[in-house]
């Protein structure tokens, strides 16, 4: 059952938020959130916007021309707003315009509705006015068409987001071309997976005797296990102290990337006061026992956290997985749309973000395995398909029982299990992702570990879930958060969260899994103006592309991608 949350609850929330400008505390408006609050409940068809239930428009007459609305799509965030110009000349025509101010967090933007119609961008006391709409062709029309993901507008103070096609990689393209024109598609896909994929990235690395393991980073302590060899590993970047090998379980800082650690470690080596806890998780077998695990920790204290959609996943219609109650046809998709237009998703960083961005992976599973085929979950909440929001605006709904890693609008960041509870704090919340259910919860493995169904953890119909996974814990360590990123280069999701809670995590999520293009992650540093990717892994090298000067180009950085992302900026 869905309980809604009263309208002058949200008005309070909104108006005790952090980052709420001046406008927004005013909570005399409470017919107008309680009317789309119901718009946000609804169970019908209807648009993204929608489904946004802080929204706030303004609109004015355009002399005799026509109409100008500015909508702000989260006025506690004011980052995302869709611009519609009406024009009535030569019949009636509306172009909307989806437009990101390209500093947020100094910048207030508003419409001017006296006189002639403007928009207002205010900074620090100074104020500046820009017309991007008139002129033939006007400033908004050559932004359009300049094919740039990201358009600047008046002076650069906002970006147009336009609409471009995400690259990916062959085995990606053909993958979701069965999909989209098969039938039985995805079918295919997943005998594929079982017949080439199982441990096809699976690396061991060498265990070196009486190893030599240099300097430990100590922030984050040493993982618990039964023993600490120094072992061979092919990290992409450097480690201080690292240079014959490193010791499991332990951390070293990342050269050049202050803030950054990494570790290394093999399953088996897990303590037995870990591993032979009954009931929690399955047995590890022989292969994922030696395995190896990359993981990569940054201390939050120094990092901001974002998220951004793909310019094609995770999609708004349905998964193919749930059935019967689980779903209703007479809906394009669970949150009554399968389209984000007329929002533009660009699947890469804005260009006002890219001196501070540090490091990024991808975001998780698309919409076709981002839902339940069997159990409770697949015919309540319809399917309860993973919810995601950015920039304080909601592209699928977040669904109670799911693991979400949470940004709120101070900048915190938490990783949890969501709840009804949480409903409250939703106007709060800038960037959120669901990746199914816990591997960690509270410390100790989720109670879906051992259940392929229960759990959605992909993989065969044989319950063969032995694969490349990649995945994302938050640990805290003398009261110092930590956000890690763990790379399994084959592993059930029982070696996962027994690796998790080796190191200490409080929760952890898989994100992804099959191939390292669906378990990327970089690091990022810069030479001159470049960004130079830095990858966790060699091959994950392959899902970025080259210039014509033969430099990688960074993934989700320097060009837009199918797949949604992560990403860290420096504070």
């Amino acid at each position: 059952m869905k309980v809604a949350a009263p309208a002058a609850a949200v008005a309070a929330a909104l108006a005790t938020a952090p980052h709420a400008q001046a406008t927004d505390r005013e909570t005399g408006d409470e017919e107008r959130l309680a009317r789309q609050w119901q718009d946000y409940e609804a169970d019908r068809a209807k648009t993204i916007v929608e489904i946004q239930p802080f929204r706030r428009s303004v609109r004015t007459d355009y002399g005799n021309a026509g109409v100008i609305e500015l909508t702000s799509l989260n006025p506690n965030f004011n980052t995302w707003f869709l611009l519609d110009v009406t024009t009535v000349v030569r019949g009636r025509r509306t172009d909307t315009y989806h437009l990101e101010v390209t500093d947020p967090e100094s910048t207030h933007l508003s419409l001017k509705t006296k006189d002639e119609p403007a928009l207002v961008f205010e900074n620090s006391g100074m104020v500046s006015r820009c017309t991007p709409w008139e002129g033939r062709p006007s400033e908004l029309e050559k932004a359009r068409s300049s094919g740039l993901p990201y358009a600047p507008i008046c002076d650069q103070r906002a970006f147009l987001r336009n609409e471009v096609r995400g690259s990916r990689t062959n085995r990606e393209a053909v993958s979701q071309f069965l999909r989209d024109n098969v039938v039985f598609g995805d079918d295919i896909v997943n005998l594929i997976k079982g017949s080439f994929y199982e441990d096809a990235y699976m690396s061991s690395g060498e265990v070196i005797a009486g190893g030599d393991a240099g300097d430990v980073a100590a922030a984050l302590g040493q993982a618990n296990l039964s023993r600490h060899p120094v072992i061979r590993t092919y990290f992409g970047f450097d480690l201080e102290g690292a240079e014959n090998g490193v010791e499991a379980g332990s951390w070293y800082a990342v050269k050049e990337a202050p803030g950054v650690y990494a570790s290394a470690m093999q399953p088996g080596m897990i303590h037995p006061d870990i591993l032979n806890r009954k009931g929690e998780t399955h047995w590890l077998d022989g292969v994922e026992s030696r395995a190896d695990v990359y993981l990569v920790a940054f201390d939050m204290a120094q990092f901001d956290l974002g998220y951004e959609v793909g310019t094609d996943h995770p999609r708004l219609d349905w998964s193919p997985r749930p059935s019967g109650s689980g779903k209703n046809w007479n809906l394009p998709g669970p949150d009554g749309f399968n389209t984000a237009a007329p929002l533009t998703r660009t699947g890469m960083l804005s260009p006002a973000l890219t001196d501070r961005v540090a490091a990024a992976f991808t975001g998780g599973f698309k919409r076709s395995h981002g839902a339940w085929r069997a159990g409770d979950k697949a015919f309540t909440n319809y399917g309860h398909h993973y919810g995601f929001l950015s920039h304080g605006v909601l592209f699928s709904k977040l669904h109670p029982g799911l693991s979400t890693i949470i940004v709120m609008d101070d900048g915190s960041i938490d990783m949890r299990k969501w709840t009804e509870a949480d409903r409250k704090i939703l106007p709060r919340i800038r960037f959120a992702r669901q990746n199914g259910v816990p591997l960690i919860e509270d410390g100790v493995p989720g109670d879906q570990v051992t259940s392929w169904l229960g759990g959605n953890w992909s993989g065969s119909a044989e319950a063969d879930l032995r694969t490349l996974r990649g995945g994302t814990c938050m640990k805290e360590q003398d009261g110092r958060k930590f956000l890690i990123y763990a790379y399994f280069s084959t592993a059930t999701p029982s070696a996962m969260a027994r690796t998790f809670q080796a190191y200490g995590c409080d929760h952890a999520m898989l994100l992804d899994m099959n191939s390292q293009d669906l378990t990327y992650m970089a690091l990022y540093t810069r030479e001159d103006r470049n960004v130079i990717p830095h990858h966790l892994v060699a091959g994950m090298a392959e899902a970025d592309t080259r210039g014509s000067d033969g430099n990688l180009i960074p993934r989700f950085v320097g060009y837009a991608d199918n797949r949604d992302f992560i990403y860290l900026l420096r504070k």
